[in-house]
Order: structure tokens, then sequence, then C-alpha cells
């Protein structure tokens, strides 16, 4: 089995991918510190999340059909470059003093509906560059690439944005400008397999093949409900500033806190991949992410709060890279579009969305209780799903089974 990185279209696109998460995940800090300076409300952080969540449930099948029936390389390149030019407008609205709550959600919506078209086909393309065998190790390594930026793009992000926000959003948008030119330059070649018309029974073709792949839905609904309730990381900037009284830079050592423990776990895994019992270890790793929100919920210290953090980066990562790994192994080429498209609203909701709930929650109840309700919500699903779903339980390898 040749090295992975000794194969250069995948070397390519793990750059693409490093330069990508880089720009957002700076981009993620300033809008953030700057949406609660602008409003002091956690209510406001929450709609930026619903704001980026909404265009990508109301495009699933268009994007899906999008990114089976054009060339994927070319989706991510001209979705790059959208970013970097909504981010672009942030940095004008701050040089001319015009920025406001409601330029946030317009370019927050925008980001959302790029992303939603890039998310697929940058999945999808990834089985196409390397051997199967080689896939457990390319997905371990693609987030190894994505965390090492989680870590170095907030901390750096929080250091920029006290020289200005504008200087942050700029440094975001030429991230995404290079990662945009990396991809153009990527040596891929796609043909449409299936020409047959479009309708209704095609658009749905993903949802329907995750419904009928009890394993598969088992996972992503897992991931979703575990991290929508347990997910925190739309209050950090409230926990940054009222709970633990840090600034800025605070805020980016708590946001790279959980890269760094995906980071390590990543790099673990690429290096030994899970070979036996992935079902009962995603359980597991799932229920250590809801224990560790819990943690972090109680802590009042940064030390603390950051070590609470490491533990929940790890175990998400475990059970990213097991669900990932399932879902590109089983899936045909010529639906890995739509079933990409489909996995990304779950994603979407456990993220953009859990931002929201967090959001609301925090609002209504406080920001700790909220957190801690969170994470014992997290547990409550992992017995649930146990129950649910027996034979994801029971899964034993990441390989493809026959019924």
């Amino acid at each position: 089995m040749p090295p992975l990185f000794k194969q250069p279209n995948f070397v390519h696109f793990w750059i693409g991918q490093i330069a990508s998460s880089f720009a957002f995940q700076m981009l993620s800090v300033g809008i953030g510190w700057q949406m609660y300076d602008l409003t002091n409300s956690p209510m406001a952080l929450g709609l930026v999340g619903l704001c980026q969540f909404l265009p990508q449930l109301l495009l699933t099948l268009i994007v899906g059909h999008v990114a089976d029936r054009y060339n994927r390389r070319l989706i991510c390149v001209c979705t790059r470059f959208t970013m970097a030019m909504t981010v672009g407008i942030l940095a004008y609205g701050n040089m001319t003093e015009s920025i406001s709550a409601n330029m946030i959600y317009l370019c927050a919506a925008l980001l959302g509906t790029a992303r939603a078209f890039e998310m697929p086909a940058n999945q999808a393309i990834l089985p196409n560059l390397i051997p199967n065998e080689l896939l457990s190790r390319a997905v371990s390594a693609i987030a190894s690439a994505r965390e090492i930026s989680v870590i170095a793009g907030p901390a750096l992000g929080g250091l920029i944005y006290l020289i200005g926000p504008t200087t942050l959003y700029l440094s975001s948008m030429s991230c995404f400008l290079v990662s945009c030119v990396i991809m153009f330059f990527l040596h891929y070649n796609f043909t449409v397999k299936s020409k047959s018309p479009i309708s209704m029974d095609h658009l749905f073709g993903g949802l329907r093949f995750i419904r009928g792949n009890k394993v598969i839905l088992g996972s992503v609904s897992l991931d979703m409900f575990a991290v929508l309730l347990g997910g925190a990381t739309a209050l950090l900037p409230i926990v940054a500033k009222d709970i633990l009284h840090t600034e800025a830079w605070g805020l980016g050592l708590l946001r790279c806190s959980p890269a760094v423990g995906a980071l390590l776990m990543s790099i673990y895994l690429a290096r030994r991949p899970l070979t036996h019992s992935v079902g009962k270890i995603m359980f597991a790793a799932v229920a250590v992410f809801g224990v560790a929100t819990i943690l972090f919920g109680l802590s009042e210290n940064l030390l603390l709060s950051m070590i609470a953090l490491v533990l929940l980066g790890s175990s998400d990562m475990i059970s990213v890279v097991i669900r990932s790994t399932l879902v590109q192994l089983e899936t045909p080429d010529d639906m890995r579009g739509r079933v990409s498209a489909a996995n990304s609203v779950f994603i979407g909701s456990s993220n953009q969305l859990g931002e929201f709930e967090s959001g609301v929650t925090a609002a209504w109840f406080g920001v700790v209780p909220a957190i801690i309700v969170g994470g014992v919500g997290t547990i409550a699903v992992v017995g649930l799903w146990m129950y649910l779903f027996p034979n994801l339980l029971k899964r034993d390898s990441l390989e493809q089974q026959t019924p």
C-alpha cells in the first residue's frame, strides 16, 4: 500500500483544505467577537449560526444534484472565491465604519450559501483522489489539516483582532483566495456517469439512500443530535468575557482548545486506523463528548475550561472519522454529491443550528445552565441511539459489509 503523502493529488488537495479552513477559523473569531461587541446579546450570536445554516438546509437537494452533475473542483473554486468576496464586504464595512449587525447577518447568510455548495463537492472529491484502502487514513489526515488551522486560526485571529477587525477580515479573505488558486490547479478529471433527466426521484436520492442504510443513518443522526445539544462554541465569546474574564486572546485560546484534542486524536488515527468495534467506540466517544461539555459548563478557570475543550475535541474527532469513512465507503460515486449534501445538513444542524440552540437556551436560562443541560442531553441521546440503532452498535469494521 503506497504511503498517503506519496499521492500527489491528495497532497495538493490537503494543502488547499488547510488554507480554506484557516480562513474560516480566523473569520469565526472576528464575527463572533464583533457581533457581541455590537449587540451584547447571546441571541445575536445564535442568529449568526442560524443565518449560516438555513441556506444549507433550503438548498440541500439542489447542491447535491450540482455536485453529481458538474465538475466538483470548479464548484470548490467558485464557492471559495465567493467566500473571499463576502469577507471583503465585512472588511469594507469596517474600513468605512458602516459595519452593523444586519451586515454581519447578511454576510453570514452568503457564507452559508457558498458553503452549502462547497461541502458536498469537496467531500465527494476525496475518494477519487486515492485508493479505497487509504480512505480512512486520508479522512484522518484531512481532519488533522483542519485541526491545525483550527488551532492556529482562532489564536492568531484573536491577536490580529487586537490590531483591528479590518486586518482580520483581510487576512481571512487572503487565505480564501490562496485556497481558491490551489484548487484551480488540482488535477481532477470529473465525468458524469448518469445523464438521466432531473426528477424528484433523482433529487431525493441522497436522503433516500441514507434512510435505507441504518448504519449511516444512525451515525450521522447521532452526531447531529449530540453536537446540537452539547455544542457550546457559539457561547465562547460570553464565557471568555463574562465568566472567565479574559480578552480576545482568551477567546482565541478557547476556540483552538478543541482543535488541539482533535489534532492529537486525528494524528493517532492516521497512524493507527480503527479496525475493530467501531460502533461501540463511536458511542463511547460521543458519551465522553457529553461529559466534557458538562465539565466545561461547570468550570470558572481558563486552564480547566481549555482541558475540558481538549477532551471534547478529541472525542468528537473519533466520531467524525468513523462517520465520514462509513459514508464515503458505502456510497456509490455517482451518488456521493447528493449523499454528501444530505450529510452536510446533518453536520450543519449540529454546528450552525446548534449555535442557534445554544444562543436561545442561554438567553432563556443563562449560559452555565444551557451548557450543562446540553451535555446531559448528549449523554441521553447516546443511550437512546444505542437502543434505536443496534446495527451501528454492533458494527465491527469500517470496511463495506455485505448484508
